[in-house]
């Protein structure tokens, strides 16, 4: 095997399908916790709150990859991604742009990595199309620039902790090195913490009563490694570049599918197996004992399930930790908090078996499926709209616009030059003259004509403008959806956290085809993944309300547009436009589920800022 160095970043997933990373102190802090070995290595929990006090509430799951915030009970997934020593996160490089509220963010890691290598390079300035952002980053003038709307946003990059390095060999089937973490030194004692001692004692009943040995006594541990960390491997063959979580190779502007699973790299191995080198010795004895680390997951919950039913055949009072699939998410949080409470009591704890991912509602026969009283038809479809002719952007911009003669001492937030100078805008120049300044009649903000001008000229150019500050929308907006077909009907099952009434279920269609001029490659062709899409929402009167403007967002093609897939990073593809859809039915294990008390007014807030609220349903048509 090739021995080479990486550097390591947890990352999480957050809803919108980006993996967003901690911070270099937050991932030290986790890769301390997985070379401490012992129980809490392959199967425990890293709190975040210890390093950073604003992670206060979420924990880390080693066994499961994913972060659970306590006082929510919201889970997402985490990774453990891999990179060049000689790129950003090794050189402790961070980019970041600034928000409207005056506050920085940075970059998702690969962006960053991106920037740093053309920064390095001398570039004047970088296209981050390529890796699906519709962005120009201009060293020049250290700015972000949006290629459809030309704004300007500053950016800055800041010196960090450079993260954790580590080296040697990463075998295949391993996304972290608990494995060889636990190999490479003797087996710790066991924790002497409640939820350690209640497992413990889980094992040694079941063991008594199953039929399962003991774990033989461990010896003490030895120092652990550095904070270089314990050795990984790389695949054979994989070259020195080190891997990130998703199984390629990380090289700045380039990518290489490696040997390693996906699946296997976005979950943490079990500790399983007789054959494991972490097993301890005794493991594989010729009596079958069990050790403690062969005993994954599952196993520990049926042990525990075991001991629960033996403590209440022997008459030992025993209370349930239930409501683990509560209608509040809270309910989880509570669960869990119980159990640790109750398990530092002494108390025996009922364990619940983990849900299940449920995305389609049981089968429905056609006689079951009704038609959803006050919204006419069970379809709708939707073709290739003209954009609207006659007009000149100057002419529709004089619609919403006021002429400011005396600007203010102000930025236009477009080009970012003063109101009282000409705009910077570089590109195709408009007729208007460069130096006239305008208001937009309902908010008051005042842009370049010349700015806006060019703005519409790069949007869809339907009628209709939206104010790049506020987002207040002049006229009516319409989008880029291609053609498709959208089914909404009522079938006889209740949605969690919705008892009292039927489901709304919305199928949306989309075939593939080719691009028109309103799409980003126009003559090219693009894909359509997952469809028929399947979507759900209660059959309340809220719902049905959301259904309606849903209706119109469908005719308004707002609800899909061709683009670049934030989840799987594929281009001139069909993707969610800004309006969150419910896509699991009888759970909410990926946050597309029920229960979620606020999803009906996040959904009606997210339509209002397309431009449609409840006086747009009177525009459903017939």
């Amino acid at each position: 095997m090739l021995l080479a160095s990486a550097v390591v970043v947890w990352e999480w997933l957050n809803e919108h399908g980006r993996w967003r990373p901690y911070s270099p102190a937050v991932s030290h802090h986790i890769e301390a916790v997985i070379r401490a070995g012992g129980p809490r290595a392959g199967g425990g929990s890293v709190v975040l709150g210890q390093v950073d006090s604003r992670l206060s509430p979420y924990i880390i799951d080693l066994q499961s990859m994913h972060q659970f915030r306590q006082d929510t009970g919201t889970l997402r997934p985490v990774r453990r991604s891999y990179y060049d020593p000689a790129s950003a996160p090794g050189k402790g490089v961070v980019w970041e742009w600034e928000n409207d509220n005056g506050s920085w963010t940075p970059y998702d890691m690969e962006v960053g990595i991106t920037i740093q290598h053309a920064y390095e390079k001398q570039h004047p300035w970088i296209d981050l199309t390529s890796i699906g952002f519709c962005y120009v980053i201009d060293f020049g003038t250290m700015s972000q620039i949006n290629r459809q709307t030309q704004r300007k946003r500053h950016i800055r990059h800041r010196l960090d902790l450079i993260y954790p390095v580590v080296t040697g060999t990463l075998p295949k089937s391993q996304s972290w090195p608990v494995g060889s973490a636990v190999a490479s030194s003797p087996p710790g004692p066991p924790c002497s913490c409640p939820q350690c001692l209640l497992v413990m004692s889980v094992k040694v009943a079941a063991g008594a009563n199953g039929g399962m040995g003991l774990l033989p006594p461990m010896p003490a541990r030895k120092n652990v490694a550095p904070l270089g960390g314990p050795k990984l491997a790389l695949p054979p063959g994989a070259g020195p570049k080190p891997l990130d979580g998703t199984g390629t190779l990380r090289v700045p502007g380039k990518a290489a599918t490696s040997q390693v699973n996906r699946r296997q790299a976005a979950s943490a191995p079990a500790l399983a197996g007789s054959a494991s080198p972490a097993s301890p010795p005794g493991a594989t004895g010729k009596n079958g004992r069990v050790a403690l680390a062969t005993l994954n997951r599952t196993n520990l919950q049926r042990l525990a399930i075991a001991q629960s039913r033996v403590l209440i055949a022997s008459g030992v009072p025993t209370v349930p930790v239930k409501n683990l699939n509560g209608s509040s998410p809270v309910n989880p949080a509570l669960a869990g908090i119980t159990g640790i409470l109750m398990s530092a009591a002494g108390l025996p704890v009922c364990l619940t078996r983990p849900p299940k991912l449920v995305l389609h509602p049981p089968p429905v026969s056609k006689s079951e499926i009704k038609s959803i009283p006050g919204v006419s038809n069970t379809s709708r479809k939707t073709t290739k709209k003209q954009a609207k002719k006659g007009k000149t952007p100057e002419e529709v911009l004089k619609k919403y616009l006021q002429k400011v003669r005396h600007p203010p001492d102000e930025d236009c937030t477009i080009c970012m030059e003063r109101l009282a100078a000409p705009s910077g805008y570089k590109g195709p120049q408009p007729t208007v003259k460069p130096d006239l300044v305008g208001k937009l009649s309902k908010c008051g903000h005042i842009y370049h004509l010349h700015c806006l001008v060019a703005m519409y000229n790069n949007g869809n150019k339907d009628g209709s403008l939206q104010c790049p500050t506020c987002k207040t929308i002049y006229g009516v907006k319409t989008g880029t959806q291609p053609p498709g077909k959208m089914e909404y009907h009522l079938i006889p099952h209740s949605l969690p956290g919705h008892p009292d009434c039927k489901t709304i279920r919305i199928i949306y269609n989309i075939p593939p085809g080719i691009q028109g001029p309103e799409h980003p490659n126009p003559g090219k062709s693009f894909t359509a993944r997952g469809f028929p899409r399947h979507c759900y929402l209660p059959d309340s009167e809220k719902g049905r309300k959301v259904l309606k403007l849903l209706l119109v967002a469908w005719d308004r093609r707002l609800i899909f547009a061709v683009g670049t897939s934030s989840t799987t990073g594929e281009s001139d593809t069909v993707i969610w436009n800004e309006v969150h859809h419910k896509t699991e039915f009888g759970s909410n294990l990926t946050g597309h589920g029920y229960p979620d008390a606020n999803y009906l007014d996040n959904v009606l807030a997210e339509l209002a800022a397309q431009g449609i609220a409840e006086d747009s349903a009177g525009l459903e048509k017939d």
